[in-house]
């Protein structure tokens, strides 16, 4: 996000901000299998979930609130829309809702960019080669028993191409379905102009073996170079559905008929 004088903004999405929630301490137990065949495992899972996600259709309902002092809310960017496929087979947003944003900072296209892949975030075969994953422990998060690993790109990112976007931070791992079940972290790389807030996002489990993102959450101070700016996010993915209709392509002009 770039610090701004407030106006409309652009139709761009923005993707969460969120302060790390404080964790109990893992246990440093090792894996039952070796660590870097553990690793390829969960990648291969999210890779067929990523696979998945592009069959389902969902409603996604993004909120970012500026702050000041006692969290009175200053501004707000509220973004409703529908994920979906068009008559060409290719996914698609479509907006339902959208007032004119009032919030001071501007939403970039990293913004969206972190929106649609990084605080989603997967950890998938075709995306390992650019990331370095340590083993942590175990922890058990509600009901879940889960792996932990810290997450961060294999080379540093470099802060003059703000749109190549990584994620950077932990990931929990089922030990059962062995895919991410909880994410926090945060994207880079940044800048004085443009900062991002550290988020969470959890994942439930909407299927056999499928777990989809449903809730992300941000609080956090951006420390932009002129000033800060205390923002909250909460974006929340609803209505999954299995796509399954049939798929017309009608063109755009009909065929003229034989005399």
């Amino acid at each position: 996000m770039n610090r701004m004088i407030i106006r409309l903004l652009p139709l761009l999405v923005l993707f969460g901000l969120t302060s790390l929630t404080a964790q109990s301490v893992p246990q440093n137990r090792p894996p039952d299998i070796p660590i870097d065949e553990l690793i390829r495992k969960v990648a291969i899972n999210e890779s067929r979930l990523r696979d998945e996600y592009k069959r389902y259709l969902f409603k996604q309902d993004v909120t970012l609130q500026t702050l000041a002092g006692r969290g009175a809310i200053t501004g707000e960017f509220r973004r409703i829309s529908e994920i979906i496929v068009n008559d060409q087979g290719k996914r698609e947003e479509r907006i339902t809702y959208f007032p004119p944003p009032t919030i001071s900072i501007q939403v970039t296209q990293a913004d969206y960019q972190d929106l649609a892949g990084v605080q989603p975030f997967a950890l998938a075969l075709e995306d390992l080669p650019k990331y370095k994953v340590t083993y942590v422990g175990r922890e058990r998060i509600d009901e879940l028993d889960t792996y932990i690993f810290d997450v961060r790109p294999a080379r540093p990112p470099d802060p003059k191409k703000i749109n190549e976007r990584y994620f950077e931070g932990r990931v929990w791992v089922d030990t059962v379905d062995l895919v991410v079940v909880k994410v926090a972290g945060q994207g880079v790389p940044e800048d004085g102009k443009n900062q991002f807030p550290k988020f969470e996002t959890w994942r439930e489990n909407i299927a056999k073996g499928i777990w989809f993102p449903t809730y992300t959450y941000a609080d956090d101070n951006l420390e932009f170079d002129s000033d800060t700016v205390h923002v909250r996010v909460v974006i929340r993915y609803t209505d999954y559905r299995l796509f399954t209709g049939g798929i017309e392509v009608v063109p755009d002009e009909p065929v003229p008929k034989k005399p």
